[in-house]
């Protein structure tokens, strides 16, 4: 078992050139044995942004802090604290901070996926 505070996990910034003031904890992985799914955590810096993108694992998202939008082709979901978020595999998405404060989700991944 293992048990801490999300801030005993250093931040790092994603070297995705679309990635604009972002900064991602990966919670629990790999690192800790976890065989099935990831836990990341991420913060959005005001007008901070996801690249629009896809990949071929689904995710699933919750909301802490902050205001924003997550994007797909068609449309675009403002999103709060509580907001819960499903994306299946293969569609497009970005998410936004639209907000004047740091937007912090969770995000959890299948393990099996692809860095």
């Amino acid at each position: 078992m293992i048990v801490r505070q999300y801030t005993e996990v250093q931040p790092v910034t994603p070297q995705d050139p679309g990635m604009a003031g972002v900064k991602m904890r990966i919670l629990i992985g790999e690192n800790e044995g976890a065989p099935n799914f990831i836990m990341r955590h991420f913060s959005v810096e005001p007008g901070g942004q996801s690249p629009y993108h896809s990949h071929p694992w689904e995710h699933e998202v919750f909301v802490l802090k902050g205001r924003g939008k997550v994007v797909q082709r068609e449309n675009a979901f403002e999103i709060s604290p509580g907001t819960v978020v499903y994306i299946p595999s293969g569609e497009e998405h970005q998410f936004v901070n639209t907000g004047s404060e740091e937007m912090e989700f969770l995000c959890l991944i299948p393990r099996s996926r692809s860095l």
